[in-house]
């Protein structure tokens, strides 16, 4: 359940991966080691805060952090109940479903701090998506499907 590229508009997206590859390449685990007097990482942060913007026009408030800022692994599947619940009015659209519906699914996916008291909340994209793909299927477009090709003529075996 490590964190997985997710493009499409009707999936919730998780948090960049500095990781050569992708955040689901777990050979090159790793952070940037970027600090925060590294103008490039200021120019990326401002970078992935346009495109959210952008791919999520309807969203309320500032893009959370965790949207923006990569993890000390590249690998973690998670992100605050805040950066699913910005994300919802894009998911709900690009479904076909009340964003009410989708915000009750972020909350009830949205996993407790160890013990009560241990860590943040947070939510697994993995588990968000696969959940929502259960409770509202998006329809695709049937694939166009070839004609049968014509089975070839058996011959029968010649005698020698």
């Amino acid at each position: 359940l490590i964190a997985q590229n997710w493009t499409q508009t009707r999936y919730f997206q998780g948090r960049p991966s500095a990781n050569p590859g992708g955040a689901n390449n777990a050979m090159t685990s790793g952070a940037s080691n970027a600090g925060p007097t590294s103008l490039q990482l200021v120019e990326e942060v401002e970078e992935r805060v346009a495109d959210l913007k952008e791919a999520n026009p309807d969203a309320e408030g500032a893009v959370p952090q965790d949207l923006v800022t990569a993890s000390a692994s590249g690998l973690d599947p998670h992100i605050s109940p805040e950066a699913a619940l910005w994300q919802a009015p894009r998911v709900a659209r690009a479904r076909g479903v009340e964003r009410e519906a989708v915000e009750r699914l972020v909350r009830a996916c949205t996993e407790k701090p160890a013990m009560g008291l241990l860590g943040a909340p947070r939510v697994n994209v993995l588990r968000l998506n696969l959940e929502l793909d259960r409770l509202h299927p998006v329809k695709e477009a049937a694939p166009v499907k070839k004609a049968p090709k014509k089975p070839r003529r058996q011959r029968g075996r010649r005698r020698q």
